[in-house]
């Protein structure tokens, strides 16, 4: 085999002219003593046909992620049927702290993850579970402190600030968040946690933990929310009880289920500064992903703000209508998040044992799946626009227009949103940080928010016939295009290198 050189510009050359990515840079020094022999569902990752492998990965991994997205669009659905636009435009205004949320769980999930599964394609089976240890800890120090920070009444009214939360939606936010965050723990532990079921070789079981915790937060939100009249805190309160379930089940796996491919030990909770750095380093893409996210939901409800109020929907009903696209947005990207969720243990793990073919395979079978879901999602919002909108209770006849309209144009380019977030996340998977931010970045940052502060500065000039309000959606489609060109040129210089590295 050729000598592979990876695009990660952290990169160090080692004597034998080949390079190593951060991850395999910074791995502690292995030895016969400290490494134990691998579990055969962790080795089949780099031995098994990849087509079953990712089948078998894939299908409970997309379910799981729409199973997890499904809590955010069921606390939408049944505040709007509760409470109407003003339920849905506190849920908005609460959006960017729930994202935060999220970006922290995969800043530590998915860094400790990837490195986890780089760990045991190596076959170093104490070094995944002191990872494991490790990212436990991590999501309890973080929940604790982001609590403690809420409940300073000034850091409440900066987030409320921030989110353009007008008077008449502001207390139902403010009681929306704090709720939220007493549970910050709990949801960090069911978001980051449950991949390393998957690392571990049981994606059946990482479903499972998250079913569960669905189930329990759809029923808890029925009884809560439409039953006792409890509005936003009981939505609230249904999502903390739902993932404190889902957040049980995986600790459970890992400590009380028989033979597990690797545990989570007490021991392996004391913290180890050198694996923290790696896991932060390699969670840093999905991190920037969440924060560019919840930018973008700042940036929205700003703009929103100001130019509904000139609007027949007016700004309560803009922030509706803008909170039931993203919540849209949301289901129809998680089953692509799904596949990359899926394939991204089998990246790492062949990765790791320098397995480049099957590393290739697997990014070629991670674009087609994608890209086909992609098509399906895309389709399914042509042909259904007003039964999605009104599921989330929108009957007004203005607001329901422009919420189809909105959802249309905002989502015209889904088709390329496969491609692009496959591309991003195997330079995360495969330990190359740089570019995977880089990737991350391009969509929700450098290109989308400068767009839409500057997209009404022409586009009403050249489209007389939309409002300013209505500019604002095309702003996505221009930004999927450009984003998706720009990952087009990294996985194929990628993919030339893999090519050379299997010669």
């Amino acid at each position: 085999m050729t000598d592979f050189t990876v695009l990660d510009p952290s990169c160090t050359k080692s004597k034998d002219d080949t390079y190593q990515t951060v991850a395999h840079k910074q791995a502690a020094p292995a030895s016969p003593d400290n490494n134990r022999a691998q579990d055969k569902r962790v080795s089949r990752l780099g031995t098994s046909p990849l087509g079953g492998l990712i089948a078998e990965f894939a299908l409970p991994a997309i379910t799981g992620m729409i199973v997890s997205g499904a809590y955010a669009v069921i606390d939408s659905v049944f505040l709007g049927q509760a409470m109407g636009s003003l339920g849905l435009s506190a849920a908005t205004v609460a959006a960017p702290f729930m994202i935060l949320i999220v970006a922290f769980g995969v800043l530590i999930g998915n860094g400790g993850n990837t490195l986890a599964a780089l760990r045991l394609g190596e076959g170093k089976v104490d070094e995944a579970e002191r990872v494991l240890g490790n990212t436990v800890l991590l999501c309890l120090v973080l929940g604790i402190s982001v609590f403690v920070a809420v409940c300073i009444p000034a850091v409440m009214d900066a987030l409320l600030a921030i989110s353009s939360a007008t008077p008449e939606v502001a207390p139902f936010a403010r009681t929306f968040i704090t709720i939220i965050a007493a549970g910050m723990f709990v949801q960090m532990i069911g978001i980051g946690v449950n991949n390393f079921i998957r690392s571990a070789g049981a994606p059946n079981r990482a479903l499972i933990t998250m079913l569960i915790g669905t189930v329990v937060c759809i029923i808890a939100n029925y009884l809560l929310v439409l039953r006792f009249g409890l509005g936003v805190e009981g939505s609230a309160l249904a999502t903390v009880i739902g993932q404190s379930v889902t957040a049980i089940s995986v600790l459970w796996y890992f400590t009380k289920t028989k033979n597990v491919a690797f545990r989570l030990r007490v021991k392996n909770m004391r913290p180890r500064v050198h694996l923290i750095k790696t896991m932060i380093v390699l969670g840093v893409p999905s991190f920037i992903v969440q924060i560019g996210i919840a930018v973008l939901c700042v940036v929205l409800n700003v703009l929103i703000v100001q130019y509904g109020e000139t609007s027949t929907i007016g700004t309560v009903g803009a922030l509706a209508s803008i909170g039931v696209v993203q919540r849209v947005a949301l289901f129809t990207i998680l089953p692509l998040v799904g596949i990359t969720v899926a394939i991204q243990p089998l990246l790492g793990f062949n990765y790791g044992a320098k397995l480049y073919a099957r590393v290739k395979s697997t990014l070629m079978y991670g674009i087609v799946i994608n890209s086909v879901f992609s098509i399906v999602m895309w389709l399914i919002i042509r042909i259904f626009p007003y039964p999605i909108v009104q599921a989330f209770g929108i009957s007004n006849p203005d607001l329901l227009a422009y919420t189809e309209f909105a959802m249309q144009v905002q989502l015209f380019m889904l088709p390329l949103v496969g491609f692009q977030i496959v591309g991003s996340n195997y330079f995360q998977a495969t330990g190359q940080p740089i570019i995977s931010i880089i990737l991350s970045l391009m969509r929700q940052m450098l290109v989308l928010v400068p767009i839409l502060l500057t997209i009404n500065l022409w586009m009403p000039h050249l489209f007389p016939q939309f409002t300013q309000l209505d500019c604002l959606n095309f702003a996505m489609p221009i930004s999927d295009i450009i984003s998706t060109t720009v990952a087009l040129i990294f996985v194929i210089r990628e993919v030339r290198r893999l090519n050379k590295a299997i010669k």
